[in-house]
């Protein structure tokens, strides 16, 4: 029988800590070269584009998500499970939150293996979908004791801060400008739609840990090359899909490519990571193609489970 989840019973099942061991556990497979995540492919539409990742996690499964760019407002995502051995569907999943859960996943792998051990305050630019996830993963691999947001929009950070009091039970507040909201912060989220730089590197202070969930290409990017400067460590989820973007991700261009490292390896125990306090680290999040899937997999092992 094929499972059908909408974005109620994907909140109701997946926690952070959940999603988090999910996505870790994706990273590794995927460096190991268990899980075969190809960059993802578009199709050119009149108006947008009908964009496809694929995962085939060997002996396992197999998957895809496909998403829209028209900008509908009832636009959503959809993700298929099917089973490795027989071929028959397992799983599909329908909306957004599933991809956004996986996001912040992601980032909340990158906080736990490159931000400092004692990491315990958060800035945030940002206040949609996205920077909530990232957010929420950050409270699962480290004890916030604050977090502190900015976005454009004055009712939608002070909303953002209200959600963050009463969903994690951290202390939480806005501020009126991105520099109030990253300095002297432990770890900095960026979570933004701007085509130009929000951050200005200059105003994080040594042993930062950065989270980049944004756009970060040649031609639009939330953040400038001077963050890719500071930065001691530079690690994405998947270098072949950074190489692969069009434009190109910033990060995966000279003189920066040959310090883009593997988050996987990293986890892997054979790259290293951060080595002592005062590093900058900033992690480029891609979404490695095939962990949307990943993450549905988890989620009917959760969902049975629990029957």
């Amino acid at each position: 029988m094929t499972l059908l989840y909408a974005d109620p019973e994907v909140a109701a099942a997946l926690d952070a800590a959940t999603t988090v061991d999910a996505m870790r556990a994706a990273l590794l497979a995927a460096y190991e070269g268990r899980l075969i995540a190809p960059p993802r492919t578009a199709a050119p539409l009149d108006g947008g584009r009908m964009v496809l990742t694929a995962g085939h996690l060997v002996g396992e499964w197999y998957g895809f998500r496909s998403y829209d760019t028209f900008g509908y407002p009832q636009g959503e995502q959809l993700v298929v499970l099917h089973d490795g051995r027989t071929g028959a569907v397992r799983a599909v999943a329908v909306g957004e939150e599933l991809g956004s859960r996986r996001t912040g996943g992601l980032g909340g792998v990158a906080i736990d293996a490159l931000a400092r051990p004692d990491a315990a305050s958060l800035g945030v630019i940002g206040s949609g979908r996205q920077a909530w996830t990232q957010v929420w993963a950050a409270a699962a691999v480290r004890p916030l004791r604050e977090v502190v947001v900015h976005s454009r929009s004055a009712a939608r950070r002070d909303a953002f801060a209200a959600r963050v009091r009463a969903e994690l039970g951290v202390p939480a507040r806005a501020v009126t400008s991105p520099g109030s909201a990253v300095a002297g912060r432990d770890v900095v989220v960026l979570a933004t739609t701007s085509p130009t730089p929000v951050l200005r590197a200059a105003d994080l202070s040594p042993g930062t840990h950065v989270n980049a969930v944004g756009f970060k290409q040649l031609d639009r990017s939330e953040f400038g090359t001077d963050l890719l400067d500071v930065a001691d460590l530079l690690v994405t989820d998947s270098p072949t899909q950074a190489a692969d973007y069009q434009p190109p991700m910033l990060a995966a261009t000279p003189p920066y490519a040959g310090r883009l490292g593997d988050l996987g390896g990293i986890l892997a125990g054979v790259a290293p990571g951060r080595t002592t306090a005062d590093q900058v680290s900033v992690f480029c999040s891609t979404g490695l193609a095939g962990t949307e899937v990943f993450l549905l997999d988890a989620l009917t092992r959760v969902a049975a489970a629990a029957r």
